[in-house]
């Protein structure tokens, strides 16, 4: 049949299956795994994915010809098997540039997951990884502050940043919930946080809840000497209600305002123009994400939004503890963490990473880890993560059972003894018992802690994990 010829005809003889081309530096890169349904062969199914998710529809249309179609048609160069996954496979896809709006991910959004999800064809597709092109990342302004600045608007370096979620999250009144965050930032943490559902319900409406809150804040400073923030939550229901609760908490004088995933992409880089503009540093609560990053067939990877939200342009997201009560496979949060604060970042499939990704000088986001972690695992913590990421313990801190400045006493002795070992050479991953033990002798809230929850552990297997192991060489 021939291209222009009226009906049906296969997606890959329109022109979407490509396995010929080379993709240009400037080509937006996706890896899509594509589950085709039986009798589908997979070079259609890619075929199909690029056709839906950029110029194509079921039938031939002649407006085609009025276009550079060529041009704007996205190309599946390439389609490769899933080793030890019958069925599935990896289509690579490229999409021009000139196909998406600078600077918006909601328009990069509905162009590649808008509507292709639903394509009866397909029993299953999932977003695996993107190659922003540098000059598609040069149209976004990225975190307003990033790592380096962050760090130095804190005047903490060296470390991993401490945080809490204040517990309960739902139902203290204004001024009790205060209480919990004087007593968690005197202690010694540097953060505390409202969780992704404390808005302004009738137990505690929002204003309250800043003031009371700032006022523990500022009296934990003056106490302790330290720069300390509370990520006060100003999700609400329009972006009116958002600016509002912004600019209270910047009369209040927080360095810290928070937002959830949930709000929307267009919601979320509002918010980022407002704290770059005012020099408030911006936390972004990964809540709902589960629903569609976390199967391993269909939906998009957690990779893939960590790229669209440091584009978007936020200083903080959570993005997996490794140890903890969430999700997260060991290299697969390795990947994410990777995306987020690093500047050249190479492929690398046994971390999920498909492609090399360029973020010139785009400041890095800092990852938050947070979820059923505690102080007993302060060695595993820094191995897995790093020094630049914030860890969040809720329930460690909160539960103690000395009481709540006590749990954060906890928690700061015992990453200041590891960064304290890890700087003496000290192999502290394999010591780390031995090391928090040390420091538990002059510590009773440390001791306290271990004792508590020293043997707890999350061990369930990942559903999402690499394809792909590296293999040991000699």
């Amino acid at each position: 049949m021939e291209r222009w010829n009226a009906g049906v005809i296969p997606y890959a003889q329109m022109g979407y299956y490509a396995p010929d081309y080379v993709p240009k530096d400037t080509d937006v890169l996706c890896a899509f795994r594509i589950t085709p349904q039986p009798g589908v062969p997979p070079e259609e199914a890619g075929a199909a994915v690029a056709g839906e998710s950029s110029t194509a529809t079921w039938t031939v249309v002649w407006t085609d010809r009025l276009t550079a179609y060529e041009h704007y048609q996205a190309k599946c160069y390439r389609v490769d098997p899933v080793p030890g996954r019958d069925g599935e496979y990896i289509a690579y896809i490229a999409y021009d540039i000139d196909l998406f709006e600078e600077g918006s991910i909601a328009n990069l959004t509905s162009s590649i997951i808008g509507n292709v999800f639903g394509f009866k064809a397909l029993k299953a597709l999932r977003l695996e990884d993107m190659r922003i092109p540098l000059a598609y990342v040069k149209t976004f302004q990225g975190p307003p502050h990033g790592i380096v600045m962050e760090r130095e608007y804190l005047n903490k370096y060296g470390r991993p940043l401490l945080g809490a979620t204040t517990k309960p999250k739902l139902g203290l009144s204004a001024r009790n919930y205060g209480r919990v965050v004087y007593e968690a930032l005197r202690g010694g943490l540097d953060f505390t946080k409202d969780d992704e559902n404390i808005n302004s319900q009738p137990f505690m409406r929002w204003r309250d809840r800043y003031l009371f809150t700032m006022e523990a804040v500022n009296r934990a400073v003056e106490r302790t000497g330290e720069i300390k923030g509370h990520y006060l939550n100003v999700t609400a229901a329009t972006m009116e209600d958002m600016y509002e609760r912004a600019e209270f908490a910047k009369e209040l004088g927080s360095v810290i305002i928070m937002a959830d995933l949930t709000v929307g992409y267009t919601a979320l880089q509002s918010m980022s123009r407002w704290a770059r503009n005012n020099g408030v540093i911006l936390h972004l609560h990964r809540a709902g994400h589960g629903t569609y990053t976390r199967q391993k067939t269909h939906g998009v990877s957690f990779r893939v939004i960590a790229k669209w939200c440091r584009l978007i342009g936020v200083d903080h997201i959570h993005a997996g503890t490794v140890v903890g009560k969430l999700e997260g496979d060991p290299s697969m949060v390795r990947g994410y963490y990777d995306s987020l604060r690093g500047a050249q970042v190479p492929a690398n499939l046994a971390h999920g990473l498909y492609f090399d990704q360029d973020w010139g000088s785009m400041p890095g986001t800092m990852p938050v880890a947070s979820g059923g972690i505690h102080a007993g695992q302060m060695h595993q913590l820094l191995h897995y993560l790093g020094e630049d990421v914030v860890l969040q313990f809720g329930g460690g801190t909160i539960g103690h059972p000395m009481g709540i400045a006590a749990g954060a006493t906890a928690n700061r002795v015992a990453v200041e003894a590891m960064i304290k070992a890890r700087n003496e050479g000290r192999d502290f991953l394999g010591e780390g018992e031995r090391i928090l033990a040390e420091a538990a002798k002059h510590c009773q809230p440390l001791q306290q802690a271990l004792d508590t929850w020293g043997d707890i552990t999350f061990n369930y297997e990942s559903t999402d994990t690499p394809d792909v192991v590296a293999t040991p060489t000699a």
